[in-house]
């Protein structure tokens, strides 16, 4: 397995989810009235969100159960983590709020995520990331992990989503970064249940990307087309991994596709996030700025705080490390 492609995953993810965090939640029109347009950092002291800190428990979750993760597993993982919070979830989600809560009360997955206000969010799918590391090559066993973890916290489309990510990251560490986009993308569709809101709404985005003369006419006719405006948040998974779909065919899964999700407002955090983790795990952590890599590499644990320290190198180093032995072990793929 290719250890940079790994580090490109999650760095990949990081620097998007510190660069689309000051645009969450705006339109394209105001981003582009404040900033014209983000092209890096617009804060000296930008650092990786929930979305970050969560795929780092997701990762810890990977590392101590392997191809045999269960949502058991995750919750574990979760609530030893979690003993050490002496402060509030800064900025975190409520689909994983009302999940903890549930573990705090004794539920037990899938229950916890069933019983869930938000059981459709991006919460999910924001996370997963490290799974598609760990199952570098193999998107079924990518999507098999991806529910195990999204069970925590999530059902239904919710999880769907985090499958469709995990089996495009998992595709992309070892797909042909000169062709490889294609064979990504059908890949996420393939995870996803043909007749499901989330399909629907991905086949929609993927047809504009797939026209647009350029990125940002992408973006313009996806903001148009897409969003879910009749509800309060835009932390909806079919359309943050819809949005993040049309982007990664319109800038060929390229890094590009950071700049493209954080721009188009929204949930650009977890957009701009998934983006860069499957650009970065087709063409790995060498095709971003070192500069913003040097930003996000080490986690600041400003949500989950037993993440802080984390470095994100180390991290995917250990994905694949973990996946080697895994494949020693059972003489077939982790």
């Amino acid at each position: 397995m290719n250890n940079d492609r790994a580090r490109g995953a999650l760095l990949g993810l990081a620097i998007g989810d510190a660069m689309g965090a000051p645009t969450e939640g705006m339109t394209l029109a105001a981003i582009r009235d404040r900033w014209g347009r983000v092209r890096g950092f617009v804060d000296p002291d930008a650092a990786g969100t929930d979305d970050t800190e969560y795929a780092v428990l997701c990762a810890r979750g990977v590392l101590r159960a392997g191809a045999g993760l269960t949502s058991r597993d995750v919750a574990d993982t979760w609530l030893e983590a979690l003993r050490a919070q002496r402060s509030g979830f800064n900025r975190a989600g409520f689909s994983e709020m009302i999940a903890i809560a549930n573990l705090h009360a004794g539920m037990e997955p899938p229950a916890s995520g069933q019983r869930n206000a938000e059981t459709w969010s991006d919460g999910a799918a924001m996370r997963v990331a490290p799974i598609g590391v760990f199952a570098a090559g193999d998107p079924a066993l990518a999507a098999r992990m991806a529910r195990a973890d999204a069970e925590v916290s999530h059902s239904r489309d919710g999880v769907w989503c985090a499958q469709a990510v995990a089996a495009g990251v998992a595709v992309a560490m070892v797909a042909d970064p000169a062709d490889g986009a294609g064979r990504v993308l059908d890949a996420m569709l393939a995870a996803l249940p043909e007749d499901s809101w989330s399909a629907r709404t991905a086949r929609r985005a993927l047809e504009i990307g797939a026209r647009a003369a350029t990125p940002q006419d992408a973006e313009e006719e996806l903001f148009a087309t897409i969003p879910l405006r009749h509800y309060m948040w835009a932390d909806v998974a079919p359309e943050a991994v819809a949005l993040t779909i049309g982007l990664l065919r319109a800038t060929d899964a390229t890094p590009a596709a950071i700049e493209s999700g954080v721009n188009i407002g929204r949930d650009s955090d977890t957009i701009a996030a998934m983006a860069g983790a499957v650009a970065g795990a087709l063409h790995g952590a060498d095709a971003f700025d070192a500069a913003h890599v040097a930003q996000v590499r080490s986690v600041t644990g400003q949500c989950i705080q037993a993440t802080a320290g984390t470095d994100l190198v180390e991290l995917a180093d250990a994905l694949v490390a973990r996946a080697a032995d895994d494949l020693d072990t059972t003489g077939a793929s982790a």
